[in-house]
């Protein structure tokens, strides 16, 4: 595990969907879509920082593993956005890349985390 969650680019691209995802709904007046966008990318970053923190290996995995859960509910929120258009084309094809390679990186810290875990029990086992 990383020494603190500021460290993981995960973490970090998290962060700047978030202000991303901010500044292109500034003016939106569905508020009720736009709140929910919102809480579903802060809670990426959130659940990340939450996990990395909580000092053991199964609580970080369930929170990397809530933090997908975020991120596949704000995908699927930015294409009912683009469809009812909340974004331009371009802002929703840019979003979902960014959103799509956050889970990505999720899933391989999530295949790291069970690496390492696997390691440690193969270590213990030779002890």
């Amino acid at each position: 595990m990383s020494s603190s969650f500021e460290e993981l680019k995960v973490w970090k691209k998290s962060c700047r969907l978030t202000i991303r995802l901010y500044e292109l709904l500034r003016n939106c007046h569905d508020y009720g879509l736009k709140d929910q966008m919102l809480r579903a990318s802060v809670s990426v970053a959130s659940n990340i920082a939450e996990g990395s923190e909580r000092g053991s290996v199964k609580d970080f995995q369930r929170f990397i593993n809530i933090a997908k859960g975020s991120a596949a509910e704000l995908r699927t929120q930015i294409y009912i956005s683009s469809q009812i258009k909340i974004f331009s084309s371009s802002d929703a094809k840019e979003l979902i890349r960014e959103i799509k390679s956050i889970s990505k990186m999720l899933q391989a810290l999530t295949t790291a985390i069970n690496k390492n875990r696997e390691l440690s029990t193969e270590n213990r086992k030779r002890l």
